[in-house]
């Protein structure tokens, strides 16, 4: 795993530096971003291994949503795949895969199982 880049889009600072924190610690360069905007611009400048990605920003040109709509119009993005990260209870891995994303993480984010779905994310089984 050592040596992976993840891009974490998450609005909420606590939650973002938290889990940059674990990361790091476990190897990974991580690129913090507080909403799909910023995460879009870091995207122009680097090409993260794996996006965890936070559906409910309360930004409306930055949430989930809106991030996964821009990542689908550049081709380079696509093969990047996509960790959803929500507390919606409705969602299921079977949403976030109609979406684009690869694999559905549900908030409070529990960090064993995280790093386990990272590690599938990103082939290291």
């Amino acid at each position: 795993m050592a040596g992976n880049t993840i891009l974490i889009v998450e609005d909420n600072t606590i939650q973002r530096e938290g889990l940059a924190t674990v990361l790091r610690q476990r190897g990974f360069s991580v690129l913090p971003a507080a909403d799909g905007q910023e995460a879009m611009d870091l995207l122009e400048r680097s090409d993260p291994d794996l996006i965890l990605l936070d559906m409910l920003i309360p930004k409306e040109d930055g949430d989930g949503w809106w991030f996964l709509k821009q990542r689908r119009q550049i081709p380079r993005l696509a093969s990047i795949p996509v960790l959803i990260t929500t507390a919606m209870t409705v969602a299921s891995k079977e949403w976030a895969n109609s979406l684009g994303a690869a694999e559905l993480i549900r908030k409070p984010i529990d960090l064993e199982p995280l790093l386990e779905t990272i590690q599938r994310c990103l082939g290291h089984n």
